[in-house]
């Protein structure tokens, strides 16, 4: 017999569980909120969607932190090959940039999105926008919708609802308190893949927000890597400090304070850098010598002046050392509607290998809802897919215990 199926959420997640289930031969409808589908995902795909990463299996797996192990089998049965090999089934060719990250070759969501929701109608699941889940009712779920508030009753449900960045987007994380009434734990959301806020001074602050600094190298407890960042008008931002944030923030909240060690000159060895600084003349201007001995201007020079305070006293070998580990301290994470992503969520103890909630059989959860983070690079698009796949399986063995 045909079940019904409620997906709540049509991002990513949801819109992947439907396709499956609705492939399996299941009656689905798919609620969303929002005007239309996947606001977040074509939000994300305007400067280039990254859709996927292209190294190796093992390393990509690895990307979860704690919840890598828990993650593994979703994303063993839908790799990023796979992901590749399904966006191409929909007309959509891909491409692996130099950082191996992977891109449509039409570099945008949209085409995507759309071949995708075509081919889901075609399956029978029916599209509901404008309808916001607003809780349980008995034996049911309740929505908001233009004709009114209406009641569901489904044979299983899954809700795929995001975490709690970008709300303007849809992720809200208003579905939290419901959750935990029902005796869900949820892990508490934080921001993911965020900017810092530092204290400037105001001058710093006035010149040079929104200025890259290009080139550099960044270290903390998540490791060493290379790239940009963005000076903000509240501290840093970008994908170099995005790498870091989720080590930025976990010590800020152990200790209370963190800093992002920067070096300015990568390319220079310590030694090299102290003897170019040494050769330069004593009674030129010290931007002169900054810039001819280590190559600083602009930017990087203003963030050594702004950090270290009366640089010109400072002997050669002193100034080499700040160059290659200047300490910018962090004052906390930027707020979570600010982030591209959240930390936190519905706790995996609660969930069953098949994705459904422990304490409320019949729904299941996938995607940003649940507890994992992940960098920027196509990790959490492919999470989100391989955990809607997951789950939709799950709804299907649970209806079906053949």
């Amino acid at each position: 017999m045909t079940k019904q199926i409620t997906i709540i959420g049509g991002g990513p997640t949801g819109l992947m569980a439907a396709e499956v289930l609705s492939a399996a031969g299941h009656s689905v409808i798919v609620y969303e909120a929002m005007p239309t589908f996947g606001r977040k995902f074509l939000l994300a795909g305007k400067s280039g969607l990254n859709i996927t990463h292209s190294e190796d299996f093992l390393k990509f797996a690895a990307r979860f932190g704690s919840a890598s192990a828990r993650l593994r089998p979703a994303l063993e049965a839908f790799t990023p090959g796979d992901v590749r090999h399904w966006a191409l089934g929909l007309g959509t060719e891909t491409f692996v940039g130099t950082s191996g990250r992977v891109f449509p070759t039409v570099m945008k969501a949209s085409p995507l999105l759309r071949a995708w929701l075509r081919r889901l109608e075609a399956q029978g699941v029916a599209l509901r926008t404008r309808h916001r889940w607003i809780g349980f009712a008995q034996n049911g779920y309740r929505f908001e919708t233009p004709e009114g508030p209406v009641t569901v009753q489904p044979d299983a449900a899954l809700v795929a609802l995001g975490g709690a960045s970008w709300p303007r987007l849809g992720s809200d994380a208003a579905w939290v308190p419901w959750l935990k009434d029902k005796g869900v734990e949820v892990v508490d959301l934080q921001p993911a893949n965020c900017g810092f806020d530092v204290a400037w001074s105001g001058t710093f602050r006035e010149r040079f927000a929104g200025e890259p600094l290009k080139s550099v190298s960044t270290t903390s407890d998540a490791g060493t890597f290379q790239g940009e960042f963005v000076i903000s008008g509240q501290g840093i931002e970008g994908s170099l400090v995005y790498a870091h944030s989720a080590a930025l923030r976990d010590r800020l909240f152990a200790q209370g304070q963190a800093t992002l060690t920067v070096d300015l000159a990568p390319g220079r060895t310590l030694e090299r850098l102290g003897r170019d600084l040494a050769r330069q003349d004593a009674k030129a201007s010290f931007s002169n010598r900054l810039r001819k001995g280590a190559g600083l201007e602009g930017v990087k020079a203003a963030l050594l002046r702004e950090l270290v305070g009366d640089i010109n006293r400072v002997s050669p070998e002193e100034l080499a050392r700040l160059i290659k580990s200047l300490q910018i301290p962090v004052l906390r994470p930027r707020p979570i509607a600010e982030a591209i992503s959240s930390a936190g969520g519905i706790a995996w103890s609660d969930l069953d290998e098949n994705y459904m909630l422990k304490p409320l059989p019949g729904l299941f959860a996938a995607g940003e809802m649940l507890d994992w983070e992940a960098p920027t690079g196509g990790y959490l698009l492919t999470a989100c897919l391989a955990t809607g796949l997951a789950a939709a399986k799950g709804i299907d063995a649970w209806l079906d215990p053949r």
